[in-house]
């Protein structure tokens, strides 16, 4: 296999069969060491979470998969932390989706006037480019279309998949008396057009348990437990 790409959280390689594997690492994103799933860079390690990330990946994509939700997942193999999936393009360097449920995080740090913690927002949808030293910005509809990353058909098909997807992690969730506050997503193309890709894990979401955010791999033991 051949090594491509160094992210924050896996490591990723071009398999002779023309897969991809992602290794999952113990890497969390944080911010002033403290776990936080909206950060942009890593600063904690926590023994276990990479594979209670693949394994709670599994998990979803599964579920997604049962309802025809296209993903890119083939396989995983849990004693080397690895996933095989599909090859993908990324929309533009990489675009995140974030569906928020309710109001907490980066939304009231921009929009705390007029907004309240753990407001109802009806499956919000945003999306952010994947740019470190930006901050990963937001963007909206008519940039992504302006500047050639999304078509308007592809956006509202991008859009549309990540509300069904968060309601299912949501109903998942509400099963185990947990609370989702918002999940983040990526998207990529390929030959079966556009699928989810990364991970659908704890370090991609924030899930509260009698008003508590949960540490990934608390999540991941909930849930699998």
């Amino acid at each position: 296999m051949k090594h491509i790409y160094e992210g924050k959280t896996k490591s990723v390689y071009k398999m002779d069969d023309g897969t991809v594997t992602l290794l999952f690492k113990d890497d969390v994103t944080c911010a002033n060491g403290v776990f936080d799933p909206g950060a942009n860079h890593t600063g904690i390690k926590i023994e276990g979470s990479g594979l209670a990330g693949l394994k709670i990946s599994k998990f979803f994509f599964e579920k997604f998969n049962e309802k025809g939700y296209p993903t890119h997942y083939l396989s995983c193999n849990f004693e080397d932390k690895s996933m095989n999936v599909v090859p993908v393009t990324t929309f533009g360097k990489g675009l995140e989706v974030i569906c928020r449920t309710k109001a907490t995080g980066s939304f009231m740090k921009r929009y705390g006037d007029y907004a309240t913690e753990g407001q109802n927002l009806d499956y919000f949808v945003e999306m952010t480019f994947k740019d470190d030293d930006r901050e990963d910005p937001s963007v909206s509809e008519d940039a992504l279309i302006t500047l050639g990353v999304l078509t308007k058909a592809e956006y509202a098909q991008i859009k549309d998949m990540t509300v069904k997807m968060t309601k299912t992690v949501e109903e998942e969730l509400a099963k185990l008396d947990l609370v989702i506050f918002d999940i983040k997503f990526e998207f990529g193309r390929s030959e079966k057009g556009i699928i989810l890709i990364d991970e659908v894990s704890g370090g991609n979401m924030r899930v509260y348990q009698n008003g508590k955010i949960l540490m990934p791999i608390d999540l991941s033991n909930i849930v699998l437990k």
